[in-house]
């Protein structure tokens, strides 16, 4: 039974690409259905860190007492199979210290599971909603965490090759270690570009409220697709505001929407974060909203490149107190955001998707998203 689950679930394929040096993480292994059912004393209840529609979080203890996260699906489906093995062809391709570390999988159970490093200070998502969490989330760190996501995406855009479209940027897809470092994750609906593509055709994909509106129209998927989800990722750290909530007015339920109407308006400070606007001058706040207004343009061709962003976001944080448009970063500073030397691939994947059936976060996520 073992053997057919394994054929099942991808594994001569899996097997491969977790054996080739030039693209597996540095440790990622096939494990056992008997060393993942030890690591979480047989995947009890109090070992369940996050669930939701499609699949569990286990934390589990591997020989040595290394913590994990251990993910298991609720259902099993072609789809989802497919889904999973997309997931961890996509992870062998990435090589950047801010993504979650990919460490294997296990092909023995019915359902497959994925096994990663446990991040334990929860999701962006948590650390800016939260009351009692974002006391503690200042302007500073924000930015950092900012920058941090940015080039992971500018890495996936610019760097990895073939280049990969992530598809459901969010910040319940952005982990924090206890650093406060930001850890990317869910690769379940992330796509591959041919060398010789700038677009895919696509079934719809992603979290309502960071949707491009333009690749919902079209279905044409394309890197600024990325560029308008981290646009809204960039206003909910600006104003602490749900992506989208039912229980604001109609015409503040979309948060896009509403940043963008408040900017036209000038009445930026009506909608951002008070405790922001106490840490730093509005100049230089009224300056940092300016690339979120970009990246959520209609059209695509009329947004910056993940590049440009995480240059800009670099910049920024290096130039502290300074106007942004004071400080151009230098070439090797926008570069090093590139580059993601350590070993480092990721996986969480957020509720509230649609079109999707992937695998739910290792955390759980708020209500109300």
């Amino acid at each position: 039974m073992k053997h057919t689950f394994f054929l099942q679930n991808g594994g001569l394929l899996l097997q491969e690409k977790l054996t080739r040096g030039d693209q597996s993480p540095d440790g990622a292994k096939i494990f056992t259905s008997t060393e993942l059912k030890k690591a979480t004393n047989d995947f009890h209840d109090n070992r369940i860190v996050g669930q939701g529609g499609f699949g569990i979080v286990y934390k589990g203890f591997l020989s040595g007492n290394r913590i994990v996260a251990i993910k298991k699906s609720k259902q099993v489906d072609p789809n989802q199979v497919e889904q999973f093995v997309n997931e961890v062809i996509v992870l062998s391709r990435i090589n950047h210290r801010n993504v979650v570390t990919f460490l294997g999988c296990c092909l023995e159970t019915q359902a497959p599971l994925l096994v990663y490093e446990f991040i334990n200070n929860g999701t962006l998502f948590e650390h800016i909603h939260d009351k009692a969490k974002a006391r503690f989330f200042s302007w500073d760190m924000r930015l950092r965490v900012a920058a941090e996501a940015a080039g992971v995406l500018a890495y996936l855009h610019s760097a990895a090759s073939p280049p990969i479209i992530h598809r459901d940027v969010k910040s319940a897809n952005i982990l924090l270690d206890t650093n406060f470092t930001a850890k990317v994750s869910d690769f379940g609906a992330s796509k591959l570009v041919p060398i010789d593509q700038t677009q895919l055709t696509t079934v719809v994909q992603g979290t309502f409220g960071y949707l491009d509106p333009e690749y919902m129209q079209t279905n044409q998927l394309t890197e600024k697709s990325d560029v308008y989800s981290f646009g809204v990722v960039l206003v909910e750290l600006l104003t602490r505001k749900k992506a989208l909530s039912y229980d604001r007015p109609e015409e503040e339920r979309n948060l896009a929407n509403y940043f963008l109407s408040t900017l036209k308006q000038n009445n930026l400070l009506q909608v951002l974060d008070d405790s922001i606007v106490c840490e730093g001058n509005s100049e230089e706040l009224t300056s940092v909203a300016m690339l979120p207004e970009r990246c959520l343009h209609v059209k695509g061709e009329d947004r910056p490149s993940m590049k440009e962003v995480a240059m800009e976001l670099e910049g920024l944080r290096l130039a502290g107190k300074h106007s942004w448009n004071q400080r151009e970063p230098v070439e090797e500073e926008s570069e090093s955001l590139l580059s993601g030397k350590m070993n480092a691939f990721a996986i969480a994947n957020g509720e509230g998707s649609i079109a999707s059936i992937g695998y739910d976060s290792m955390r759980d996520h708020f209500s109300g998203r």
